[in-house]
């Protein structure tokens, strides 16, 4: 099968904005997001040739984007001080429909909010986010992560309940 030129811009430049978004709600900062998804695009360029066609090229370019944060000095900061889960396959499973954390993220821009994102350990953030923000299915997660679909669950299920109960500490305070 072979690729006309372009193949590689009709796919990734409709993903720029939820790319950054991610980005953004990783770095926590808005130009080390932009640097973050200008390396993800020059990664993603220079290794089209070995993307598989007919594989989901959303997962492929989240993925790349991840790794290039991880191995980044703000992605090492970030995962240098996470705790590794001992309970990994933990039976709380999350449940695949709007819950209250879903409404909240996708209606709000709230500082309350975002502090309690951007105050869960990075591997519940990055779940979180690419379900509940960027919308993707259990597998897809898995694929970006590189992990089970029960980790997904497992992780998902926690930074919801932890998001749950920093936010209702905040209303609490409020």
């Amino acid at each position: 099968m072979s690729l006309h030129s372009g193949s590689f811009e009709e796919l990734a430049m409709p993903l720029f904005d939820q790319l950054y978004n991610f980005a953004h709600w990783l770095t926590q900062n808005r130009d080390e997001a932009e640097d973050l998804v200008q390396e993800t695009y020059a990664k993603a360029l220079r290794g089209f040739s070995s993307f598989q066609l007919g594989t989901n090229f959303r997962a492929w370019m989240y993925r790349i984007l991840r790794n290039t944060f991880l191995t980044s000095r703000t992605g090492l900061r970030a995962t240098s001080t996470v705790p590794l889960d001992t309970d990994e396959d933990a039976v709380d499973l999350a449940v695949e429909s709007a819950t209250p954390e879903t409404i909240l993220i996708s209606r709000s821009d709230s500082q309350v909010m975002q502090d309690a994102i951007a105050g869960l350990p990075i591997h519940h953030r990055e779940v979180l986010l690419l379900c509940d923000v960027e919308e993707m299915s259990y597998q897809e997660i898995a694929d970006t992560l590189s992990i089970p679909i029960g980790t997904v669950m497992s992780r998902l299920s926690r930074a919801r309940k932890t998001l749950r109960e920093s936010l209702q500490l905040q209303l609490q305070k409020g």
